[in-house]
């Protein structure tokens, strides 16, 4: 165990960044669920602004260093194919 203060400070200081990351990770996957959700019961109107919202919460996540900006730009084109396909169906 380190015994410097600066070193238990920055860890106390990661600890509680890592809990604030892990909870916006968590929310992205709920915010992601919906969007499928909307889209497998074929719902066009519900999908749409479920995705709007996740495009803004992944692209706000990727700006923060939360996720990779390619992680969120394939989860974002991922959700957006699925939105696609049933409002051109």
């Amino acid at each position: 165990m380190a015994i410097h203060k600066s070193v238990i400070k920055r860890q106390r200081q990661a600890d509680k960044q890592n809990l604030i990351n892990k909870s916006v990770r968590s929310a992205l996957k709920t915010i992601a669920k919906k969007v499928e959700q909307a889209a497998a019961e074929k719902k066009a109107d519900a999908a749409k602004a479920a995705l709007v919202k996740a495009m803004k919460a992944y692209a706000k996540a990727a700006s923060q260093g939360i996720l990779h900006k390619s992680t969120a730009s394939r989860k974002i084109s991922r959700l957006s194919l699925k939105v696609r396909k049933i409002t051109v169906a």
